[in-house]
This record gives structure tokens, C-alpha cells and sequence, in this order.
């Protein structure tokens, strides 16, 4: 089991330094990756959170961290692939591998806020068909000597692309849980990367995958099975707990084990916990906590 952890450029906090540091903390304490999430606008919940707080853009905070570490996969979970343009995300990403000695893994969604795809003149209607061309284009830049793509929104061909990758392409992990997202996984995706979803949910999910994947002529043993899990950096009460069982208790690492567990049976390879709190002092302990208490139980 590979464990990841999220960087908190989602949390409003007012110095971007103190950010940083989490980078260089989750390596030294023995994660194996490192995530950030991707707004562009306060909205909705976020802006509920936040109010006009930073909300730093995921491509820059791993591309600094991509200095300041040597050995942590950089992640995305999730970049909602409707909001960017294919070719520059896929130069970016590309850029970031080269810079990174081939540690970029790109999780990708859809997205699910009606106020950003309005505010972006992007329409969510058409949000899975905008994912799954942003997904094909990048690929085929990244692999294709002379890349080319047609379709009534893109059209490039005999046109050079570069950098590629340091990796043969960089992974791209699908989001979501829906079944649009699981047909995408299993046709496009190199792994599957879903939050919220139970230890049960995900066993019965993968196998359909894999049985879509087999039917599309995909081999899906060189897929990755992710998933990205809530954990409360406060403690809440236990009836709490109950109503949202998905959800990972900080302040109880034999549960934290327990659980964690249940997702490895379920055949997950690679965890993703996501601390979800803005308090610096917090976060940082309880990373400490996982590196020390949790994550050796699992190596």
C-alpha cells in the first residue's frame, strides 16, 4: 500500500510558504505522494470556506515542489479537465515531468459546480465529452511523434509538441464514482482515483472496471487503484462519525488502521488522505501521526 497525502493549497492559507512546507515534511516523514486540489473561483462551498482566502493554483504549487523533493509522486486530485486548455496543460504537465525526473500523475474530473463552468463560458452539459477529448489529446501529445487530433473543437496535425515527458505518458487517474466515470476509466484511464467511496463500494466498482476494461481490449493489470479518502484533523463526535462512515477519524489510529484496511482488501493500492483543515500546526502533527503509527502497519 502507497501512501499520499494533500497539500493544503485549498484551505485559505494566508502565507503561500506555509504551503510549501508540506512538500518537503510528507517526503521526510516517508510518504510516497503528494496532492493538490483545483478551483478557480471561491464559489459555492468553497467560497462558504473561504470567502476571498487564497486558493492556490495546483500546477505552481507542484511545480515548486517539484525543487524542494527528490523522491514524492506530484498528483492532482482532481483537476476538473473542462476548465483547462489540452495542449497547454499537456506542455505544462509535460514541463512538470521533465523538471521533476518523471513524477507527475495527472487525477482528472469532470467537475460538478454550475456557477464555475458559468463563470468559465464553459458548457457542464457537455463537461464528460470535454474530458474525454482533453484526455485523448493530451495522450497523443505526449506519445506522438507528430501528434494529430480532428474533431469539430480541436484540429492539429504535422505540428511538433515538446517537451514530451520523461515518462512513456504521464498516468492519468479518473476521478469520480458515477458511470460515466467508470466507462472512462476503464477506456482512457491508467488508474482510478475516486473520493467518498466506501471500502465495499470500491471492491464491487473495481471489478466492473476491470470486466470494461477486458471488454474494450485494455489490459488492466497496468491499471492503479486509488482512491482519496476524508480524514478529520479535529476530532467529532462519534455520532457524527456514523453519518459519514467514509470518513476517516484523525484522532483514532487503530480505527485509522481498521479502516484502512478494509480499502486494501477492497484492492486499493495507493491512498490518498485528505486533511481536510486549514490549521498548519494541526496538519503537521497529524501527518507525523500517520508516518509514525499508521504507516508502518501497511510496510
Amino acid at each position: 500500500m502507497k501512501f499520499g497525502v494533500t497539500i493544503p493549497n485549498n484551505w485559505g492559507i494566508e502565507d503561500p510558504k506555509q504551503v510549501l512546507e508540506f512538500g518537503p515534511l510528507a517526503e521526510n516523514l516517508g510518504y510516497d505522494s503528494v496532492w493538490v486540489m483545483d478551483h478557480l473561483f471561491n464559489t459555492g462551498y468553497i467560497r462558504e470556506r473561504l470567502e476571498d482566502k487564497p486558493y492556490y493554483h495546483p500546477m505552481a504549487i507542484l511545480s515548486f515542489l517539484a525543487a524542494t523533493t527528490s523522491k514524492v509522486t506530484l498528483g492532482t486530485s482532481v483537476l476538473v479537465l473542462p476548465y483547462h486548455n489540452p495542449v497547454e496543460l499537456a506542455k505544462y504537465a509535460a514541463t512538470l515531468d521533465q523538471v521533476s525526473d518523471g513524477r507527475v500523475t495527472l487525477g482528472v474530473g469532470v467537475g460538478a459546480m454550475t456557477e464555475e463552468f458559468d463563470a468559465l463560458g464553459v458548457s457542464m452539459r457537455e463537461r464528460g465529452s470535454l474530458t474525454n477529448e482533453c484526455i485523448d489529446i493530451m495522450k497523443e501529445l505526449w506519445s506522438s511523434h507528430l501528434p494529430k487530433y480532428q474533431n469539430k473543437r480541436w484540429d492539429f496535425s504535422d505540428l511538433y509538441f515538446s517537451p514530451k515527458p520523461v515518462q512513456p505518458s504521464i498516468p492519468v487517474w479518473v476521478g469520480g464514482s458515477s458511470p460515466g466515470a467508470i466507462k472512462r476509466t476503464a477506456v482512457r484511464g491508467d488508474g482510478w482515483h475516486p473520493t467518498g467511496v466506501s471500502a465495499e463500494g470500491y471492491a464491487i466498482t473495481k471489478q466492473e472496471i476491470i470486466q470494461a476494461a477486458t471488454a474494450a481490449g485494455r489490459d488492466s493489470s497496468k491499471m492503479t487503484w486509488s482512491t482519496r479518502v476524508e480524514v478529520e484533523v479535529h476530532g467529532r463526535p462519534s455520532s457524527e462519525r456514523a453519518a459519514s462512515r467514509n470518513t476517516l477519524p484523525g484522532d483514532d489510529p487503530a480505527k485509522m488502521v481498521a479502516d484502512i484496511r478494509a480499502y486494501q482488501d477492497a484492492g486499493v493500492d495507493h491512498i490518498v488522505l485528505a486533511l481536510n483543515s486549514g490549521d498548519v500546526l494541526a496538519l503537521k502533527q497529524l501527518m507525523e501521526t500517520i508516518a509514525a503509527e499508521i504507516m508502518p502497519e501497511f510496510r
